[in-house]
């Protein structure tokens, strides 16, 4: 089967500007999803979709190709991921490339790496509509998430009578390192409507998704401690 992996990178970031290209521990941060696509992946099955000119300069900088200019309608804050994959397999249909299978690497997961691509791809079978990476959630809605009612008082998310965290059943969160997706299944719905949806696990500190400045700080954190010679 024949896989695409896209990672998408729009140059218009609110919460960390530019964030994209901005240096972690010395490399642009698109630059780990990239290193991480190139062990698994050849080079014309990495699709970069970005409208950036400057985010194209720093992936030439790499050696790699940029396939199209994503449209300035598919760029902005409300752009769905969705539209992003749809369009970058239309590119390469009419050029006569089609793909069974669409690897979605956000470039905000520095910490993901090819062995965890890989070990999510060999989970994958066409039974399934999708393999997404997760880690488990400790923001239980069994035991600590809340909601108001229509008086304004909290109750729990979902119900259940646990005495501790450890009782309830595990919950698992969308890390957004790793989408493994049935391509023909895309081509009838979004990805986030799929019901055939099998989990992959990955541990914690892999699976930071960089979205804040305190992210950013913690991954500069992350990236100190993993460079320290070990003794």
């Amino acid at each position: 089967m024949k896989t695409l992996a896209i990672i998408p990178a729009r140059g218009g970031s609110k919460g960390v500007p530019g964030k994209n290209i901005k240096p972690l521990a010395g490399k642009p941060l698109i630059q780990y999803t990239i290193e991480a696509a190139r062990e698994v992946f050849a080079d014309e099955d990495i699709c970069i979709s970005t409208d950036s000119s400057e985010i194209i300069q720093v992936v030439h900088s790499q050696g790699l190709e940029v396939p199209f200019v994503r449209p300035e309608n598919l760029a902005t804050d409300t752009s769905s991921t969705y539209d992003v994959l749809l369009h970058a397999l239309e590119h390469y249909k009419q050029k006569g490339k089609e793909y069974d299978i669409v690897v979605l690497l956000q470039a905000t997961s520095p910490f993901r790496t090819g062995d965890h691509i890989r070990e999510a791809i060999s989970l994958y079978n066409q039974e399934v509509e999708m393999i997404v990476s997760v880690t488990e959630t400790s923001s239980n809605p069994y035991f600590v998430l809340f909601e108001e009612d229509n008086d304004g008082f909290l109750r729990k998310s979902k119900e259940g009578k646990f005495s501790s965290r450890q009782e309830c059943p595990k919950v698992w969160e969308y890390n957004g390192a790793v989408y493994v997706i049935n391509a023909a299944a895309l081509q009838e719905r979004s990805h986030l409507q799929f019901r055939k949806v099998k989990k992959y696990i990955m541990k914690h500190e892999d699976s930071l998704d960089i979205d804040t400045p305190l992210d950013w700080d913690f991954a500069e954190l992350m990236m100190s401690r993993r460079n320290i010679p070990q003794i």
